[in-house]
């Protein structure tokens, strides 16, 4: 397959025209800070036909990371140890600060790019303790899993886990009265490590169609198109568009790592609140490997913990576009970044803020107060 090639989106675009059903809204929701990437950088909405619309859900994992658990690193850092995370973490504002702003003041923050970096960087520093904050879906629990598995781990390497799991965030959504979504579009990265059936019990239980994409242009409006499909016939399947890298089954070797090392427990979602079962603990067996029990530093969630005025919890939930919040483009900005959106590339803020025009409109849908 040929990837970018424009005759073959313009026939996509011309299924599209042709399958929306005049004066029939259709809603799709895709929970993928890549997939924003993609829908906003090649500018797809504007090839969209009136009627369709995609929306951003909760797709970046350093917006959703919890103020409290950036203290907990902020803390330990404060306490003497290196404190290892991926760059994107380094800027993410709360009321303890940043992570950066912990390096500035003496703290000892470093960024690696795999958590085999953070084992390496322990293997140098015998004399220090070496914590790697942990953030991510189950693309980053994958490899942080088979660190941990590893043979001959360093005493001093240890990890402060916010790992989250992106389904049971969709089935909050889809719980909540006033959020319409007729079908959802698949994050590609995360099915590569859970396998496609982890979105089976969308189509089964809850009847709305889900199709998993990969993050070329043709592969979302590909994904939109079979949607689409899908609901004019009045079904709800599970399709998978990304199948030259997602297997059918969950991906042995990478589920293995995670089960071997990890147990589901509820997580805390910043601007969303907690979720049962949308996190991963360290079982009890690595209690020495666990940051939290090692260091005994357990900060406790807060319920308002975005910035005042901050829109973040209305974007992630699809309620809004980011032009809706007031501080979008004013006060809030990549290089200064007052909301958890605008922190990372995967935010749906800084995507937009990066490539999407402000003549879009602000809200998703009706009244989104």
């Amino acid at each position: 397959m040929t990837f970018r090639d424009a005759d073959l989106v313009s026939n996509v675009v011309a299924a599209l025209d042709k399958a929306v059903e005049p004066g029939f809204p259709y809603r799709l929701m895709h929970v993928c800070g890549s997939h924003e990437h993609t829908i906003s950088r090649w500018g797809l909405r504007s090839l969209l036909p009136e009627g369709l619309e995609v929306i951003a859900g909760p797709g970046c994992p350093v917006c959703v990371c919890p103020p409290h658990e950036v203290g907990e690193a902020i803390e330990l850092a404060r306490r003497g140890a290196i404190v290892a995370t991926f760059g994107d973490m380094l800027n993410l504002p709360t009321n303890f600060g940043s992570l950066a702003e912990a390096n500035a003041s003496g703290g000892d923050v470093r960024v690696v790019y795999s958590p085999l970096d953070a084992v390496a960087l322990a293997a140098r520093n015998p004399e220090r303790e070496v914590v790697l904050f942990a953030v991510g879906f189950e693309t980053t629990a994958a490899p942080v899993a088979t660190a941990l598995g590893s043979a001959n781990l360093p005493d001093n390497f240890s990890v402060l886990v916010s790992h989250r799991s992106t389904p049971p965030a969709m089935e909050l959504l889809l719980g909540i009265g006033d959020i319409c979504v007729d079908g959802f579009i698949a994050p590609g990265h995360v099915s590569a490590i859970t396998g496609a059936e982890a979105w089976q019990r969308f189509p089964d239980a809850y009847a709305m169609p889900v199709v998993v994409a990969g993050f070329e242009p043709e592969d979302v409006l590909l994904a939109m198109l079979l949607l689409v499909e899908q609901i004019n016939r009045g079904e709800a399947t599970l399709e998978n568009e990304y199948s030259r890298v997602v297997p059918k089954l969950m991906s042995s070797p990478a589920v293995a790592a995670i089960d071997a090392v990890f147990e589901v427990s509820s997580a805390w979602w910043r601007g969303i609140g907690r979720i049962p079962r949308s996190g991963l603990a360290l079982r009890r067996e690595l209690g020495s490997r666990d940051a939290r029990e090692r260091f005994d530093v357990h900060f406790e969630a807060e319920q308002n913990d975005l910035p005042p005025g901050c829109s973040c919890h209305l974007v992630m939930l699809g309620k809004v576009h980011p032009p809706a919040c007031a501080l979008y483009g004013r006060k809030c900005t990549p290089s200064s970044p007052h909301g958890p959106c605008m922190v990372s590339q995967e935010g749906t803020c800084f995507i937009w803020y990066t490539y999407e025009s402000e003549e879009l409109p602000a809200t998703t849908q009706g009244d989104a107060s």
